[in-house]
């Protein structure tokens, strides 16, 4: 169950932090082009902003607890970075087995 569940918020975390970019990216052009986004997707742009400074800040965590165990820093911090809390929950589970 617990594995399924994992699955299930991988895909959907995969998903909506690769949204997220894609819409800071819209955002940044806009702003080049000195242009403005749909004022609909303005609370969407503060919420992809929260997500992903949490999913960085665990990134970060994982690439430290990583280098500290001699591991691919760089691999599980980008894994970390687009599943989230589950890829450091999978990293310290690992690290006990």
């Amino acid at each position: 169950m617990k594995q399924k569940l994992f699955l299930l918020v991988k895909i959907l975390s995969t998903g909506l932090i690769t949204s997220a970019i894609g819409l800071e990216l819209w955002n940044i052009q806009s702003i080049i082009a000195n242009a403005s986004l749909p004022n609909s997707l303005y609370p969407l742009l503060i919420l992809s902003h929260l997500a992903l400074s949490a999913h960085f800040v665990e990134a970060i965590i994982a690439a430290v607890v990583a280098t500290g165990k001699n591991k691919m820093p760089l691999t599980l911090a980008a894994y970390t970075f687009f599943v989230g809390t589950v890829g450091l929950l999978e990293m310290w589970e690992n690290q006990d087995n």
